[in-house]
């Protein structure tokens, strides 16, 4: 059997002091085949001289604007239609996640899973660093999701995940701002009781630029999506429905029960 290939994609907002160092500890993580996909809002970010600067001729590394909308959410979303391969990573451009994990995590979409977490908060994980009500939060969100509406993690609300892109293409993302799209995808899969596993990492908080996570906007949001994750099998037409009315009511254009 020929090993997976995957696409790797990095929404960046203003992040030409680091992009190098992690485009250097991707390209040396990773041995399976892949392509980093650098996602950004406008053509003049800074990130995307700093990128062609860095790797001007290396060919796995796409530099793209994103057309969706401005925000990580789109940006990821622009990334996952845009990739070539059967499993998509989504990483950040901060250099907090650890890029050796991303062959584990391809592998196991490899052999059947719909998304692999990489988690904080399971036993060998760790979090290092970041503001602690966030990370009270985000800990408390993901150990009540994975033992009470048995998700298949402990850390849903990380970023940091492998997906098969057959299979977020399937459900569709409809979050629009923010980064919830991680729990988005693992609550869907859940409806669907598609299998979802997690490997545990040590998340390490940036040292270069600023945190763009807006606490206090995008929080209700993840709530959504967090109840969402509780509830009987839907079909795939039932959680795209749903999707798309907790998508309208995050966006306040109301759109009726969750």
């Amino acid at each position: 059997m020929t090993p997976t290939a995957v696409s790797v994609i990095v929404p960046a907002y203003h992040e030409a002091e680091g992009i190098g160092r992690v485009l250097d500890r991707l390209i040396d993580g990773i041995s399976l085949e892949f392509e980093i996909v650098i996602v950004v809002d406008d053509p003049d970010d800074p990130t995307v001289a700093a990128v062609h600067e860095h790797v001007p001729d290396e060919p796995r590394v796409r530099t793209l604007v994103n057309t969706y909308g401005r925000g990580p959410a789109n940006a990821i979303r622009y990334g996952i239609d845009a990739a070539r391969h059967p499993v998509v990573v989504v990483t950040m451009a901060d250099g907090s996640d650890d890029p050796r994990m991303i062959d584990p995590l391809a592998r196991l979409v490899e052999r059947g899973v719909v998304v692999a977490a990489a988690s904080r908060y399971s036993p060998g994980g760790q979090q290092v660093g970041g503001p602690a009500f966030k990370g009270l939060l985000s800990r408390t969100a993901g150990r009540t999701l994975g033992t009470f509406g048995r998700v298949g993690t402990d850390d849903a609300t990380n970023s940091f995940k492998a997906y098969s892109t057959e299979f977020v293409r399937e459900v569709g993302i409809d979050s629009r701002s923010g980064f919830e799209i991680g729990l988005e995808l693992t609550a869907k899969a859940r409806r669907l009781r598609r299998p979802v596993a997690e490997l545990p990492t040590i998340w390490l908080d940036r040292t270069l630029g600023e945190s763009h996570f807006d606490l206090k906007g995008w929080v209700p949001k993840y709530l959504r999506w967090y109840f969402f994750a509780f509830g009987p099998e839907l079909t795939v037409e039932q959680v795209r429905a749903e999707g798309a009315r907790i998508a309208a009511r995050n966006e306040g254009k109301g759109g009726g029960r969750v």
